[in-house]
C-alpha cells in the first residue's frame, strides 16, 4: 500500500537533529528509550506537508516546482515564513478554532447565522493579526453585550449546557485542555462558582441575545481555582475576570501548556499529552521536557501562537520522514517518524477544486444570510459549521456540538474510497475541470511535459522513470490525448499519496 511512499522518500537525507531545543529533547528521549528515528523528509515530501499542514493548501504546480528547483539551503525555514504570513494560514487556522469554540448556526448549538457569522470573523481577525493568546482567552471570558454586535459574547451561546457547571466544563475543555466532567464535585463546583452570575436575556431583535453578569454574591470561601489556590473576589466584580486574571497568569500551570500541546496534536497528529483535551494526572507526557519547553517559549514570547508554530515547523523532528523505522507505540508516541493521515475533508475538497478548477457548492438549511455560498468559496474558510456538502459530511468534517478534538474523523472509510472511485461528482471535476484542459493546451505536443505537469499539480512533486514508464504504457495501450490525461488524474487523486499527508 505504502509502495509510494518509498519512492517519494528515496532521496531523504539521514536524521540528524539540527541543533535547536526542540530536536535536542526528543532526541534525548529516543536515546534513552532506544528508539531508532526515521530519516529526514525529502524535500518533495516536505513541501507538500508544509502547505498542507500550515495552510491546509495545495502548492501549485509552479510553487512545486519553483521550490524542487531552489538550491538555497535555507528554503525551508523561507518557505515556512512565507506560508505563515499568506491569507490561507489565517482562513485554515480560524477553521481549526471555529471547531473547539463550536461556530454553529444550527442545532444543537443555535448560534444562528448573523452571530455565527460575526464570531468566526472575529475569531479569523484574531489569527491573522496574531492576537497574543491571553489576550484572545481573556476577551472570550469576560465580554458581554450582544451576541450580534460584541462577537466573543458567543463563547458563553456556542455551548449546550449554559448552567454554571456547564459553562466550567466547556471552559477547561477550551482553556485547560481538561474534561472537568470527570472531576470530584466539589472541584467542579467551585470551577462553577465564578460562572454563577453568567446571565443571558433576549431583545426586541429577532434571535439576538444579551450576554451579562447577573448582580450577586459570591462568597470568597466559594471561590476557588482549578489547581486548589483562593480566589479574592472585590464587591461588584465580575467573577469571570477574576478567573481569567488566574487563567493567564505565567503562574497558571495548565493555560500555556494546554494550548501548545493542541497545536504540537495538530501539526504532529499526535498530542505530547495525548488525547490532546484530556490533561489529567493518569495521563502524563510522553515528554514532559519537552512540553515544558514549548510552555516557557510561548509565555516568554508574550503568548505569540505563531512563534511556537514556527518552532515546531523548523524543527528536524517535524520535518521526519513518515517511513518509521520502528512500528512500536512507544516509537509513535515519541515521535519517531510523522504519522500518516487522512487528510481533512475540507482540504481534501479545496484540493480537488484547485487540481481542476470547478468549484463546489455549499449550503445551509438556515436560509439566512445566505442559503448558497458563491462558486469559489473554499471550504477552509466556510464560516459556520452549519454552511456544508455531502462531501464534507461523508468525509468527517467534526459537527462542532462539543468542541472535543474527537469529533474530527479523519480515517479512510470504504465508502469514501468508494465515492472517490465512482461518483459523478469527482468525474465531473477531472473530465470538465479548467485546470486540466489548460495543461494539455499550454503543453501540446509534448506529452511527457503534460506528465511531469500533472504530478506536479496533483502530488507537488516529479513522476519517477518507473511512473512514467507506466504512464507510457497505458498510453501504448489505447488511451491517448485527454482521455489519458484524465485518467492519469483519477488514478492519483485515487491513490493513498494525495489522500493522505505523509
Amino acid at each position: 500500500m505504502y509502495r509510494w511512499l518509498f519512492l517519494a522518500l528515496l532521496a531523504a537525507p539521514p536524521f540528524a537533529a539540527e541543533g535547536t531545543e526542540i530536536d535536542d529533547l526528543v532526541s534525548a528521549r529516543w536515546k534513552q528509550l532506544g528508539i531508532q528515528a526515521a530519516n529526514a523528509s525529502s524535500d518533495a515530501v516536505f513541501l507538500r506537508r508544509a502547505y498542507l499542514d500550515t495552510i491546509g493548501t495545495l502548492p501549485t504546480a509552479q510553487e512545486a516546482a519553483a521550490f524542487l528547483a531552489d538550491s538555497d539551503p535555507q528554503k525551508r525555514p523561507a518557505l515556512i515564513d512565507r506560508l505563515l504570513a499568506r491569507d490561507e494560514f489565517a482562513d485554515y487556522w480560524a477553521m481549526k478554532w471555529s471547531d473547539l469554540l463550536r461556530v454553529k448556526a444550527e442545532f444543537p448549538i443555535n448560534l444562528w447565522p448573523n452571530a455565527a457569522q460575526a464570531y468566526y470573523h472575529w475569531i479569523r481577525n484574531a489569527v491573522r493579526e496574531n492576537q497574543p493568546y491571553d489576550q484572545f482567552a481573556r476577551t472570550l471570558l469576560t465580554e458581554s453585550g450582544s451576541n450580534f454586535r460584541n462577537p466573543p459574547v458567543n463563547f458563553y451561546r456556542a455551548m449546550q449546557n449554559r448552567t454554571p457547571g456547564g459553562i466550567a466544563q466547556t471552559v477547561a475543555l477550551t482553556f485547560l485542555g481538561m474534561r472537568a466532567e470527570k472531576w470530584p464535585k466539589e472541584r467542579l463546583d467551585a470551577m462553577a462558582a465564578f460562572f454563577s452570575q453568567v446571565g443571558y436575556k433576549t431583545t426586541g431583535e429577532w434571535k439576538e441575545e444579551i450576554v451579562f453578569c447577573k448582580p450577586g454574591a459570591v462568597k470568597p470561601a466559594a471561590v476557588t481555582f482549578p489547581d486548589g489556590t483562593q480566589g479574592r473576589l472585590a464587591p461588584g466584580q465580575d467573577p469571570r475576570e477574576v478567573f481569567a486574571d488566574w487563567l493567564i497568569s505565567p503562574k497558571n500551570p495548565f493555560f500555556a501548556r494546554a494550548v501548545v500541546n493542541r497545536i504540537w496534536y495538530w501539526l504532529n497528529g499526535r498530542g505530547i499529552v495525548q488525547e490532546a483535551d484530556d490533561f489529567r494526572p493518569d495521563n502524563p507526557p510522553s515528554n514532559p521536557e519537552l512540553l515544558a519547553y514549548l510552555e516557557r517559549e510561548l509565555v516568554a514570547s508574550h503568548y505569540d501562537l505563531r512563534h511556537i508554530y514556527r518552532l515546531i515547523l523548523n524543527s528536524a523532528t517535524w520535518q521526519l520522514s513518515s517511513a518509521p523505522r520502528s512500528n512500536s507505540e512507544e516509537a509513535s508516541a515519541n515521535f519517531a517518524s510523522y504519522p500518516l493521515r487522512r487528510v481533512d475533508a475540507e482540504v481534501l475538497i479545496d484540493a480537488l477544486c484547485q487540481i481542476s478548477g470547478l468549484g463546489e457548492s455549499y449550503t445551509s438549511s438556515i436560509p439566512e444570510p445566505v442559503t448558497f455560498m458563491p462558486d469559489d468559496q473554499r471550504a477552509i474558510a466556510l464560516p459556520d459549521g452549519s454552511i456544508s456538502s455531502p462531501f464534507l459530511e461523508l468525509f468527517g468534517r467534526p459537527p462542532r456540538d462539543t468542541g472535543l478534538e474527537s469529533e474530527r474523523n479523519n480515517r479512510l472509510t470504504d465508502a469514501q474510497r468508494l465515492n472517490l472511485l465512482n461518483s459523478t461528482q469527482i468525474q465531473r471535476k477531472i473530465q470538465q475541470g479548467p485546470k486540466l484542459a489548460a495543461l494539455m493546451r499550454e503543453h501540446r505536443g509534448k506529452p511527457l511535459e503534460v506528465v511531469r505537469q500533472v504530478y506536479l499539480t496533483i502530488l507537488s512533486r516529479y513522476p519517477t522513470n518507473e511512473e512514467m514508464a507506466a504512464v507510457s504504457a497505458h498510453s501504448l495501450s489505447g488511451a491517448t490525448g485527454a482521455a489519458a490525461v484524465q485518467d492519469l488524474a483519477w488514478a492519483l487523486v485515487n491513490s493513498s499519496e494525495f489522500l493522505f499527508r505523509h
